[in-house]
C-alpha cells in the first residue's frame, strides 16, 4: 500500500510547557478542530482525551505522555469540494502531549528525542516559569525547532508584551511575534495576524468558524509597526528576503511564510502566537504554524547511528526507500493486551508481521500487530512509513531506547539517557498474595518508566523504589493499587545520597590469595583512582602493558570495581564520578581466575577510596517559589533555615518569585509548610539541579542515622 500522506506533509510535534500552562487544554482544541474529537474535553472536568489515566483526571495534571494523530489543512487555504482535492492541502500531524510536572520530566526527554518540532506553551500571566526553561533546554539538547504559544490571555493580569519579553530575555532573543491579541483579560476579542495584516475572529459556540476582518483602527498603527519589525527580523536571517525588502518590494504572505520557515528550521527565529485555548481563540493559527514553520522528516538531516559490528558511524536518510530503522522510545503495559512498544520509524517501512532485529540484544522480534495510538485507544494499521509514530503490540523483552532495524542492514541509534533517582522509599506488600504479585507489578512500572528504579537493600532485604520526587513515587504506588490490585505499605522518603572521592590515589592495591588444597585463587591488581566532575559517572581505563595481567581477566577487574561502587565506604551509598585506571598487577598461571581478579578489583577499589578522602554528596534542588509580596520575609526566612541559597528575587505579575537552590533533604513536605506561611496563596515548583558535598557537620549525622535505620521496618 502506498502512503496517503507524503513524508513532506507529515509533522511530528510535541506540546511542552511548565505545569498548568495549558498544554492539555490546547491539545483538546487541536483534536476538536481537526475532527478527531466530536466534543472538547476539559481538564477541570476530567474529560480530556490525552489525560486518560485516573490519576491524571483526579489531579488535573499530565503524568504520562500521550500520542495521537490528526489531520489539518491550513486555515488560509480555501476549502475545496472533494476529499481528493482536500487531501492535496492536508497534512498529517503526530502529536505527543507531555507532562509539565518536573517529577515526570523523563517523559518530556524521551518524547523530544523522537520528535521533529515542538509547540511551547506559556501562561500569559506568568510568562517564562521554572519548568518552561527546563523543557526549552531539553529541546535545545535535541536541536528541535519550535514555535511558541502565549496562552491564557483572557485571564486577569495577562500581558502578551511581558510574556514575549520574558521569552526573549530568558530563553531566546530570536522570538518574534506572528500574531498579537486584540484586547486582554475580559476584553480579549480577537487576534491580529501580522503576516496577512488582518484581524481574525473565532465565531461559533467553540470558535470553530474563522472570520477575517480589517484591523480595528485602535490597533492598526501598532500592528503596522510590528509587521515591519517582523519583516526586518526575517530579513536579518535571509539574504534573498533582505534584497527584496531593501528594494522596497512588499512581500506577499506566502513569501513571508517561506522565508520564516527557513529561519525557523535553522533555529534563527522562533515564531510566537497569541491566544486562549480555554476561550477557543488562536489554536487554529497555531496549527497553521505547525504546518508552515515546523519541519517534516524530509527537512531533517539523515539520522546517525553505528554499525553494530564495527561501531563505525553510519547514516540513514529518512525516506521509505532506505532499510528499516526505528527507535523504541516508550513502553506501556496494558493489563488486557500486554506490552505496547512505542516506535518512531526513521527510515524504511515496517509492515504488520515483519520480523526485525532488536539490534541492542541481537534478537529477532516479530511485529505481529502494529497500531496507531490515540491516547489510550488503538487503531490497527498495516504498515508504518518513514517518519511515522506508532506502537507494536506484544514485544515482551524490548526495552526503552533500543533500536529495531532490518536484520540485513542493522544500525544502532543513540539511546535515551535517563537521570538516576534522587529519592527512595521502602515498600512492602500488605498480604502474602500481594507479595507474589508485587515483583511483577514493580518490574512493569520500571519497564514503562526508566526514571523509576527498584533495588534491594543488602543489609535489610527491604525492597526500595526510587524516583524523581515525592509525587513520582506516590503516583507509582497508586498505579500498583489500581492497575495491578496490589496493596502496599511505604516508608518515609529517603534522600538518594552518593559518595565521591576528592583526592587522586596513584597506587591502590588489591590482592586476593586463597590456598585450600588443590587449585587456589590468585588475583593481584594495582590501580589509580581519580575524581571526575559532578555527574560525569564512571570511567575505567586499561593501562596494562606487557601482559602482566592477561587480557581475559581485565573485564573481571572492571566488574569487581563496578560492584564495589554500589556500596561506598562512608555510609554505604553508591560511589560516582570516579575514574579508575588499571596500571599493574600479577597473575598465577594455575591459580588465577576471573573470580579472583573480580574480587581483587573490588578490594583494590575499596582500599583506594578510603585513601582518596571520600565525601558524601546530596541532591540539590532548583526551587522556584511564587508568593504575594506581603509574605516574602517569612518565606525567605524559612528557606534560609533549610540551608537554601537564594539566587534571585524578581517580580512576576502581582507576585514575588524566589529562585533558590536547596538540599532535597530539607524540602520534604515543603508545599504544606508554604501554604501555611502564605495563607494558601503561595506555590512552588522544584527540580533536581546537581549533587553537592554535604557540609562536614552534617556528614556524621547522616552516617549515624543510616546505621541506626538499617534493619528498620516500615511502621
Amino acid at each position: 500500500m502506498e502512503r496517503i500522506y507524503p513524508i513532506e506533509k507529515t509533522r511530528n510535534i510535541g506540546i511542552i510547557a511548565h505545569i498548568d500552562a495549558g498544554k492539555t487544554t490546547t491539545t483538546e482544541r487541536v483534536l476538536y478542530y481537526t475532527g478527531v474529537s466530536y466534543k472538547i474535553g476539559e481538564v477541570h472536568e476530567g474529560t480530556t482525551v490525552t489525560d486518560w489515566m485516573p490519576q491524571e483526571r483526579e489531579r488535573g495534571i499530565t503524568i504520562t505522555s500521550a500520542a495521537t494523530t490528526c489531520f489539518w489543512s491550513p486555515s488560509y487555504i480555501k476549502t475545496v469540494a472533494t476529499r481528493e482535492e482536500r487531501q492535496q492541502g492536508e497534512y498529517k500531524i503526530n502529536i505527543i502531549d507531555t507532562p509539565g510536572h518536573v517529577d515526570f520530566t523523563a517523559e518530556v526527554e524521551r518524547s523530544l528525542r523522537v520528535l521533529d518540532g515542538a509547540v511551547v506553551v506559556f501562561d500569559g500571566v506568568q510568562g517564562v516559569e521554572a519548568q518552561s526553561e527546563t523543557v526549552w533546554h531539553q529541546a535545545d539538547k535535541y536541536n528541535v525547532p519550535r514555535i511558541c504559544f502565549i496562552n491564557k490571555l483572557d485571564r486577569m493580569g495577562a500581558s502578551f508584551e511581558d510574556s514575549l519579553k520574558s521569552i526573549q530575555e530568558k530563553l531566546t532573543p530570536n522570538a518574534v511575534a506572528i500574531t498579537r491579541p486584540i484586547g486582554l483579560e475580559e476584553n480579549f476579542k480577537a487576534i491580529i495576524d501580522l503576516i496577512r495584516m488582518k484581524a481574525v475572529y473565532f465565531d461559533g459556540n467553540l470558535g470553530e468558524t474563522i472570520r477575517l476582518e480589517e484591523i480595528p483602527d485602535d490597533f492598526k498603527a501598532e500592528a503596522e509597526k510590528e509587521h515591519r519589525r517582523l519583516l526586518e527580523k526575517i530579513a536579518e536571517t535571509d539574504e534573498e528576503f533582505l534584497e527584496k525588502h531593501l528594494s522596497g518590494q512588499d512581500p506577499n504572505p506566502s513569501e513571508i511564510r517561506q522565508a520564516l520557515r527557513r529561519a525557523t528550521l535553522n533555529y534563527d527565529l522562533v515564531p510566537v502566537y497569541a491566544g486562549s485555548s480555554l476561550q477557543n481563540k488562536g489554536v487554529q493559527l497555531v496549527l497553521d504554524g505547525v504546518i508552515d514553520y515546523l519541519p517534516s522528516p524530509a527537512d531533517l538531516p539523515p539520522i546517525k547511528g553505528f554499525d553494530p559490528k564495527t561501531m563505525v558511524e553510519i547514516e540513514r536518510r529518512q525516506v521509505d526507500e532506505e532499510p528499516f530503522a526505528g527507535l523504541i522510545f516508550k513502553i506501556m503495559v496494558d493489563p488486557f493486551i500486554g506490552s505496547l512498544s512505542y516506535l518512531r520509524v526513521y527510515s524504511g517501512v515496517l509492515r504488520r508481521g515483519d520480523s526485525v532485529l532488536d539490534v541492542n540484544t541481537n534478537k529477532t522480534v516479530r511485529a505481529g500487530r502494529i497500531v496507531r495510538m490515540h491516547a489510550n485507544h488503538r487503531e490497527e494499521v498495516e504498515e508504518f512509513f518513514a517518519g511515522d509514530i506508532g506502537a507494536i503490540i506484544g514485544l515482551k523483552e524490548v526495552q526503552t531506547g533500543e533500536t529495531l532495524a532490518d536484520a540485513q542492514k542493522p544500525i544502532i541509534l543513540e539511546k535515551i539517557e535517563f537521570k538516576e533517582p534522587v529519592i527512595w522509599q521502602r515498600i512492602e506488600p500488605k498480604t502474602k498474595s500481594d507479595q507474589e504479585k508485587m515483583g511483577l507489578g514493580l518490574k512493569s512500572l520500571m519497564d514503562e518508566d526508566p526514571s523509576f528504579r527498584i533495588r534491594v537493600d543488602q543489609e535489610t532485604g527491604d525492597t526500595l523504589i526510587g524516583g524523581m520526587g515525592e509525587l513520582h513515587l506516590e503516583i507509582k504506588v497508586d498505579i500498583l493499587k489500581r492497575s495491578f490490585k496490589i496493596e502496599a505499605n511505604v516508608g518515609k522518603p529517603q534522600v538518594a545520597y552518593r559518595e565521591a572521592i576528592t583526592k587522586v590515589v596513584d597506587e591502590a592495591e588489591g590482592k586476593y590469595i586463597r590456598q585450600s588444597g588443590g587449585r587456589g585463587q590468585y588475583g593481584h591488581v594495582v590501580m589509580k583512582l581519580e575524581p571526575l566532575e559532578r555527574d560525569a559517572g564512571f570511567e575505567f581505563v586499561n593501562a596494562i602493558k606487557g601482559g602482566v595481567i592477561p587480557e581475559s581477566y581485565i573485564p573481571a577487574v572492571e566488574k569487581g570495581v563496578r560492584e564495589a561502587m554500589d556500596k561506598g565506604v562512608l555510609a554505604g551509598y553508591p560511589i560516582r564520578d570516579i575514574k579508575v585506571t588499571l596500571r599493574d598487577g600479577s597473575y598465577h598461571e594455575v591459580d588465577s581466575s576471573e573470580m579472583a581478579f573480580k574480587i581483587a578489583g573490588s578490594i583494590g577499589f575499596q582500599e583506594g577510596v578510603k585513601m582518596a578522602k571520600p565525601v558524601l554528596l546530596e541532591p540539590i534542588m532548583q526551587i522556584e517559589v511564587n508568593v504575594p509580596a506581603e509574605f516574602i520575609g517569612d518565606v525567605t526566612g524559612d528557606l534560609a533555615s533549610r540551608r537554601a541559597r537564594i539566587e534571585e528575587v524578581s517580580d512576576r505579575s502581582n507576585l514575588k518569585v524566589i529562585k533558590a537552590k536547596v538540599p532535597l533533604a530539607e524540602v520534604f513536605g515543603y508545599v504544606t509548610v508554604l501554604r501555611s506561611l502564605t495563607q494558601g496563596r503561595g506555590y512552588a515548583t522544584m527540580e533536581f539541579s546537581v549533587y553537592q558535598e554535604v557540609p562536614q557537620n552534617l556528614t556524621q549525622l547522616i552516617i549515624n542515622n543510616k546505621q541506626l535505620t538499617q534493619g528498620g521496618k516500615i511502621k
